[in-house]
């Protein structure tokens, strides 16, 4: 199927397999260990480069990104904990979650009451593998289910964590689909998360198919597409594009929208930016979604929106991140998203698009009373018109609100109605002569 060209312009088709393209791509991202930096980034850009012309940037570690530092990189070959009987405790083969992120590289025999000090487990919830890092802080440990961990006797514990810490760069990618004007459309979501189907690879895979999919239509604005380590990531993808933030109109940080949560929208900061409306408008029509005001915590938002730069960026997802018993944990996985989810995220955003790219300011040309819409075959020909979503309120909201003054976001929030809906109604009145005024 294909989303009504409301306003003139081509909109992106949307397809019933969608969502099973996003889950199968967020499937082939699960097993990499991601991490703020390290070969687990370049090969999940790889991965993504095959839907998705990216360009891939290097930073070298010690490059000053603001108050922050790009820090060494990391990369980890194995880690393992052994019972003095041989047999394998943990085995960060068995999941990436398993090793505090960033662990710097230790190898030694220590008893259990010296390593339990260094062994994260989640006592309310025994079963699950928590997720935790040590990005800023040396320190190593492991991570593992709490009945595991209750499971083991004392006595010796051989320990080994082969990782390494060194010069390197981080690494993070960027996609512009470039559209008639340099204004832009910032997406974003962070590319750090190991194993975490839908706090990261959700979002990954998402953004990765909406870019895909773009590169079909002709577009008003360009869209930058950005994967980056979250906080470090987005500070330095700033601190290096100072010079043109100015351009972003709007913008949209990902991050879990696979599972089966309501719809939520995390206002920027200046809350009442054209993106906050907009997401506002389409989520108003989607059952039990929640619209959130900013605050200074989640993800790079509280980045691009911090005082120095202030920009128009919301963020999107579903479940809200912290809020459900999965996060951060081994239970996130490829069983908690659904491809019909992923779907209903993709066709909010592209929705989201529809509006940036759609909205204009149309003007009356027969504002003196309502015109006989009859006469021109326009309340007959609703009946075939209603597919499209459109309705004799439609009409009338639009011709009544066509002063000039109120652009079709503007009539979508005064009438409650959807913007799609009112944006196919202005097209037919327009080909009926009835407005004037263009994108």
């Amino acid at each position: 199927m294909e989303h009504v060209d409301a306003a003139g312009t081509d909109s992106t088709p949307l397809d019933a397999s969608i969502g099973q393209e996003v889950y199968d791509l967020a499937e082939r991202l699960f097993p990499i260990c991601r991490s703020i930096t390290g070969d687990g980034v370049r090969q999940t850009l790889d991965v993504l480069s095959g839907h998705v012309n990216l360009q891939r940037h290097e930073v070298p570690t010690g490059t000053q990104v603001f108050d922050w530092t790009v820090p060494k990189e990391w990369n980890i070959q194995s880690a393992r904990i052994t019972a003095a009987d041989g047999r394998t405790v943990v085995d960060f083969a068995d999941s990436n979650l398993h090793v505090v992120n960033y662990s710097v590289p230790f190898k030694g025999i220590l008893p259990l009451s010296e390593l339990r000090p260094h062994i994260h487990t989640l006592p309310d919830q025994p079963k699950a593998i928590p997720y935790r890092t040590s990005y800023y802080a040396p320190a190593w440990g492991f991570c593992m289910a709490h009945d595991r961990l209750m499971e083991m006797p004392d006595g010796l514990y051989q320990v080994e964590i082969d990782a390494e810490l060194k010069d390197g760069s981080l690494t993070y990618g960027e996609y512009l689909h470039r559209g008639k004007t340099e204004r832009e459309f910032l997406l974003s979501a962070h590319i750090c998360h190991p194993s975490l189907a839908n706090d990261n690879c959700s979002g990954l895979a998402l953004l990765a198919t909406l870019a895909k999919a773009l590169m079909t239509r002709t577009t008003k604005y360009s869209y930058r597409f950005l994967f980056a380590p979250g906080t470090i990531g987005a500070l330095t993808w700033l601190s290096r594009n100072e010079d043109r933030v100015h351009l972003i109109d709007h913008g949209l940080v990902l991050s879990c929208v696979g599972d089966a949560g309501c719809p939520a929208y995390k206002r920027s900061r200046r809350g009442d930016a054209f993106i906050d409306r907009a997401m506002a408008n389409v989520l108003g029509h989607e059952d039990g979604a929640k619209l959130i005001d900013f605050s200074p915590y989640g993800y790079d938002e509280r980045q691009y929106c911090s005082p120095g730069f202030n920009l128009p960026v919301g963020m999107f997802q579903r479940s809200v991140h912290g809020t459900f018993p999965e996060y951060h944990t081994s239970a996130d996985n490829l069983d908690f998203i659904k491809p019909d989810c992923l779907e209903s995220s993709f066709r909010i955003l592209n929705d989201v698009i529809d509006v940036v790219e759609e909205d204009w300011t149309p003007l009356n040309l027969c504002p003196k009373g309502e015109p006989q819409l009859g006469r021109r075959g326009l309340y007959a020909a609703l009946g075939g018109y209603k597919s499209f979503g459109i309705t004799s309120m439609s009409l009338l909201w639009v011709l009544n609100l066509a002063d000039g003054q109120h652009s079709l976001l503007s009539m979508a929030e005064r009438s409650g109605l959807p913007f799609k809906e009112l944006a196919a109604a202005a097209r037919l009145l327009s080909e009926h002569g009835l407005l004037a005024g263009s994108l």
